[in-house]
């Protein structure tokens, strides 16, 4: 990396993604942290805006959380094409670039969204896509743009991309949440994925950030989850009423535009770093489930108001 960026003694985070979901967390969190950041306010697209940004704050190190993915989901992506590759990939890249130019770390939140069980990789099988894997999902464009250009940052050697899945967070009535979704809906598939219990996993991606670790990292809390175990453990904590059915991936397709991906990402990386990770269900219990069901009349009341019922 060339050009060395600042002198601070202490990190000094800048943020891309203010107004998305995860952009907002990060920044919670190192507020909390009580740690030096600041949002940017250049577009991607725009490189002269970028290195204005950095010659402002003069960050140790970037986070990047923008992106497209699309509203109310990823369906948007295959009508908004263009904008997609743009803010996926152009600017994901015109970042690095800068940041690899002025010797700062980059650390990239990116998609797990990009693999598919198959016959290498079958379901139930407990054989998890590593982060060598090439990936091999391009069912929706979201995901055909994330997979470009996770493959064109591995050439970066100032970056590290952190593969989310399915995220999760303590609220309910989130529209982003995971849980979130799922409770809204009278059906569902039911199959077994790796998640992203945001709560947990947010701190250790800002000490991934201070380490300077590169590459790529699955970011997912270890094991898969099922559709109907998430709703099990809504039912157990939180609403003993609550009922739902299942339909198939065929009946599922035919009220989607874009095909979804569901896989199990291997978290030997992320656990060799983090020994402390929990798996997933134990993490959806301390950090989810325990929490509502402290205030269980007032979260069930949300729920209730959000599914108009």
């Amino acid at each position: 990396m060339a050009e060395a960026n600042g002198s601070h003694s202490e990190p000094v985070f800048l943020i891309f993604g203010r107004s998305g979901w995860i952009g907002g967390l990060v920044g919670d969190y190192l507020k909390e942290k009580g740690a030096k950041f600041e949002y940017a306010t250049a577009r991607l697209e725009d490189r002269s805006a970028i290195l204005a940004d950095i010659e402002r704050v003069k960050p140790t190190h970037v986070l990047n959380s923008a992106g497209l993915t699309g509203r109310p989901n990823v369906d948007w992506c295959e009508t908004h094409k263009v904008e997609t590759i743009r803010s996926n990939v152009i600017g994901c890249l015109n970042l690095a670039d800068v940041c690899l130019a002025k010797g700062i770390h980059m650390l990239y939140y990116g998609t797990g969204c990009i693999f598919h069980y198959d016959e290498d990789f079958p379901m139930n099988s407990g054989k998890g896509f590593t982060e060598a894997d090439k990936p091999n999902f391009t069912g929706s464009y979201y995901s055909y743009t994330k997979a470009m250009v996770e493959s064109l940052l591995k050439e970066y050697p100032n970056v590290l991309t952190l593969r989310v899945r399915m995220p999760i967070v303590a609220d309910l009535v989130y529209p982003r949440n995971f849980i979130t979704k799922i409770i809204k809906y009278d059906k569902v598939v039911d199959i077994p994925n790796s998640m992203t219990v945001l709560p947990e996993l947010i701190p250790l991606s800002i000490q991934m950030a201070e380490r300077k670790l590169t590459g790529i990292m699955n970011f997912t809390n270890p094991g898969c989850i099922s559709h109907n175990e998430i709703l099990e453990m809504y039912k157990q904590y939180i609403d003993p009423e609550f009922t739902w059915s299942n339909f198939t991936l065929e009946e599922q397709a035919k009220v989607i535009v874009a095909p979804r991906s569901n896989n199990l990402l291997d978290t030997k990386r992320i656990q060799s770093e983090f020994p402390e990770i929990l798996p997933i269900k134990e993490s959806l219990i301390k950090y989810v489930f325990e929490p509502n069901a402290a205030k269980k009349e007032e979260v069930l009341a949300a729920v209730k108001e959000m599914r108009g019922r």
